[in-house]
């Protein structure tokens, strides 16, 4: 559950004192799921763990109807608001409307009134009487993906657990930003377009938005006028920067519009086996050996990771840390969905077995050690033990400006917070071998997504130094991000691939993009050996 922070769009929300919303949705299942696992599927999706409040609005979360309707308007002026319209503009930003989702494990597909990942519902309290639908990121925005065809082309289809790495958090934020600037000069243009594109919207609401929303948004105008939305960057599609964020809601020190901490969303696979969390093991539960190997077998409590995960909505959602606990038992309901529910999608093209055999043999001596054993089950592999293995910065080499961003301030800021009861927060000086499961659905690559396809990977001298991400196909054959060489170091998307949601660049040569790292494990590697352990990793 990782996205960016927005800095207060609505500065001040203290004039409601504090006030809940619920997500619209989860009620029914909390009520008719059958088992904790389906439960937490459906936490996964809809759940707001405490993230729609006026608290949150103060941070991440957005005044729903008001903040489409802007989109809108800035984008169409001329044209009569339309959800079609809006749709338009948020797949622009990666977000999914999805057709299907494979592995949803109840027989009826859910009704996804919003795009995939955003969860909403009404803010509300009696004195003064609000009313306002307030809507926020939820697990599946930036930890469901889209699924690939037999050619690598997008499909309608998502795989909750897969990441979206399309989906650009600062392009959102900059969007919205940019449209409530627009808007500013006509209330009365705005709140009949909203009423255009929200019939059902009630009187108690417009009445909100005009009489607490609006005037704040205003007092905020030369803020958003700057382009001073974010407090930090999540670096585009597909990347996030929760430690700059939890500097923020933990007041831990100033934030660095520039700071370059930002990480790949990962896949979801085996997460329960992770004895510490986040690429450098930032978190580790309280009184617990910090990386420890730990086998599939071996049944553990959710509520073990949930202690941890928890605390992710305070960097996410905005969720103030002392309303954690309450949300904890939910939180574990979506660990016993991805320890008992889950499994990365199987790839969907062609796979040679014979030197997926021999990349077996290849993976078992070379990567093993560090990423896990896998045993062949139901004809396919899947992992039977994780070694939790730490590298240290000097040994992979990779960019180290995710780990040193976890300062003493931050680390101090923590221990005095609610999450000292529950986690043991340390800067480890290095980054944790991640589980490999599903690895050909989680393109780009190392911990910061600087390489596009696993074939780079294994290529380091031929990284590209410039590649897109984002709305992109699957190359097959090299297994990531679909391109092609484009003069110098660049690496672009074929000329005739259209993307689904707007692309972006990624520069190595920026701060904290870095894409070098785990570059000797290759070097004494034969071609043929690589060949077949990128055949053997599709299997995973």
């Amino acid at each position: 559950m990782l996205a960016a922070v927005l800095t207060t769009l609505l500065g001040g929300c203290a004039w409601l004192s504090y006030s809940e919303g619920r997500s619209s949705q989860i009620a029914h299942y909390e009520a008719t799921a059958p088992t904790q696992m389906t439960r937490g599927a459906a936490r996964f999706l809809f759940d707001d763990f405490h993230g729609l409040s006026t608290e949150t609005l103060e941070l991440t979360a957005l005044p729903w109807k008001l903040a489409s309707t802007a989109l809108v308007l800035a984008r169409y002026p001329d044209e009569a608001p339309t959800q079609t319209h809006l749709r338009a503009i948020l797949t622009e930003f990666g977000f999914i409307y999805p057709e299907r989702i494979a592995n949803w494990p109840l027989s009826e597909q859910p009704a996804l009134t919003m795009p995939l990942g955003l969860v909403a519902g009404e803010v509300h309290r009696d004195f003064p009487k609000v009313r306002l639908e307030v809507a926020n990121l939820g697990c599946a925005a930036c930890h469901a993906g889209i699924l690939h065809d037999a050619n690598g082309k997008p499909t309608r289809t998502v795989w909750l657990g897969v990441p979206n790495s399309s989906l650009d958090i600062d392009a959102y934020a900059a969007g919205v930003s940019a449209a409530i600037v627009s808007a500013s000069a006509d209330e009365e243009r705005v709140i009949a377009a909203l009423l255009a594109l929200y019939p059902d919207t009630s009187t108690d609401e417009i009445a909100t938005l005009r009489h607490f929303v609006w005037p704040r948004l205003m007092k905020r105008l030369p803020q958003l006028r700057n382009g001073d939305v974010l407090a930090f960057h999540n670096g585009g599609p597909g990347r996030s920067n929760g430690v700059e964020a939890l500097k923020l809601r933990l007041r831990s020190g100033a934030i660095d519009p520039s700071a370059a901490a930002t990480m790949s969303i990962p896949e979801l696979a085996s997460e329960p086996l992770r004895s510490a969390l986040l690429s450098d093991g930032l978190y580790a539960l309280r009184g617990s050996t910090r990386f420890a190997a730990r086998d599939v077998d071996v049944v553990d409590d959710p509520m073990r990771l949930a202690n941890i995960v928890g605390f992710f909505t305070v960097s996410t959602m905005g969720v103030k840390p002392s309303r954690v606990p309450s949300i904890l038992p939910h939180v574990a309901d979506v660990i016993t969905f991805l320890r008992d529910g889950y499994e990365p999608p199987v790839f969907p093209g062609p796979i040679d077995g014979s030197k997926a055999r021999r990349g077996a043999h290849v993976y078992a001596e070379h990567c093993a050690g560090c990423h896990g054993d896998y045993a062949e089950i139901d004809g396919r592999p899947h992992l039977s033990h994780y070694p939790n293995q730490l590298s240290p910065l000097a040994e992979i080499g990779s960019d180290p400006s995710r780990n040193h961003a976890v300062t003493p301030a931050l680390l101090t800021a923590i221990e005095q917070s609610t999450f000292s009861h529950y986690t043991d927060a340390a800067q480890t000086g290095g980054y944790v071998a991640p589980v490999l499961s599903g690895i050909w659905a989680s393109a780009p690559y190392l911990h910061n997504g600087s390489v596009p396809t696993l074939w780079h990977l294994m290529h380091p001298k031929q990284r590209p130094a410039r590649f897109q991400v984002g709305g992109h196909a699957l190359d097959y054959r090299l297994v990531g991000v679909a391109g092609e060489p484009n003069g110098g170091d660049a690496w672009t998307y074929p000329a005739d691939y259209v993307p689904w949601s707007v692309p972006r660049w990624f520069d190595t040569s920026e701060p904290g993009q870095s894409n070098r790292g785990h570059e000797q494990d290759f070097e004494s590697l034969a071609e043929c050996d690589k060949d077949d352990l990128l055949e053997y990793l599709k299997r995973l």
